[in-house]
């Protein structure tokens, strides 16, 4: 990347610290601060200038990217800067609820400052790697302007002009990546009763959870369809989880992941409808 624009990165938390990396090794000049003191030195080895203030590093760009603790930390060090930042680009990479990020939107039009929310599908040690991919919405220009910069970090990919898209999408990746985890240690806790240890449980449930996305497209064509009775669907009445639950209270653990799911199950088929597809729990999420 030739005459590269400097950049600042406020927030030196491990994400942080992976994206300033990232710029550096691209040959992208970064200046960077951290409210506590002591979390550049590894950066600033490879090559970054600290700031001594949030002031200091606006000053020292136009392309400020923003990845602290969450809302209120970006408002509590945006805030004092907004004439500072008049004029130049903000980048929140900061986790952020839909609204929040709207509301940060708000905030940067109000007083001049291009905004792009960005939500980081990649854990630090992805970043700059072909796994990473970052979310974003907001300011299109921003987003086209800067484009080859965002690209360091993982694939880019434009949501839209509502700045809370990316958000959106990001937590709802997000839920099902945590629900998986429970259903994984759910089923660890029941086997480790017998002996068998959580990271060989962890080789069957890879491959067994890996073959089962196969079937989300399937599940999504349905819901999108809004006919739960089409042929080939497992029904309601055949995914009751009794048994996984009695297998667990056997074992002497607990069984809240499968409960949360029976339960889901339990509103629909209470509803009469049993012997629709499993695909049906979609409408007690959505309608609760």
């Amino acid at each position: 990347m030739s005459a590269a624009p400097p950049i600042s990165v406020l927030g030196l938390g491990e994400m942080g610290q992976a994206l300033v990396t990232a710029l550096l090794k691209a040959g992208i000049p970064a200046t960077v601060w951290n409210r506590t003191p002591g979390k550049a030195d590894g950066v600033t080895a490879a090559g970054a200038t600290e700031a001594e203030s949030a002031d200091a590093a606006v000053a020292a760009a136009d392309v400020v990217v923003v990845c602290l603790f969450d809302h209120a930390s970006v408002h509590e060090t945006l805030d004092p800067l907004v004439d500072r930042l008049r004029g130049r680009v903000v980048v929140n990479l900061t986790t952020t609820s839909p609204e929040q990020a709207r509301d940060l939107h708000g905030w940067a039009a109000e007083a001049g400052i291009g905004y792009l929310d960005g939500g980081i599908m990649a854990v630090p040690g992805m970043i700059a790697t072909p796994a990473a991919e970052i979310l974003y919405s907001g300011d299109e220009q921003v987003f086209r302007r800067h484009r080859e910069i965002l690209d360091v970090w993982g694939t880019s990919t434009y949501f839209g002009a509502d700045a809370g898209l990316a958000s959106l999408y990001d937590l709802a990746l997000l839920a099902g990546m945590y629900v998986m985890f429970a259903g994984y240690l759910q089923g660890a806790a029941m086997v480790r009763t017998a002996g068998v240890p959580a990271s060989a449980f962890a080789i069957r449930a890879k491959a067994w959870l890996a073959a089962m996305t196969e079937t989300f497209t399937a599940l999504g064509e349905v819901v999108d369809g809004g006919d739960y009775t089409v042929a080939g669907q497992q029904s309601l009445d055949f995914s009751d989880l009794t048994k996984l639950l009695d297998a667990a209270a056997e074992a002497g653990v607990g069984g809240q992941p499968i409960a949360m799911v029976q339960k889901l199950i339990d509103q629909q088929r209470d509803a009469g409808y049993g012997g629709h597809s499993f695909a049906r729990i979609y409408e007690s999420i959505r309608h609760p």
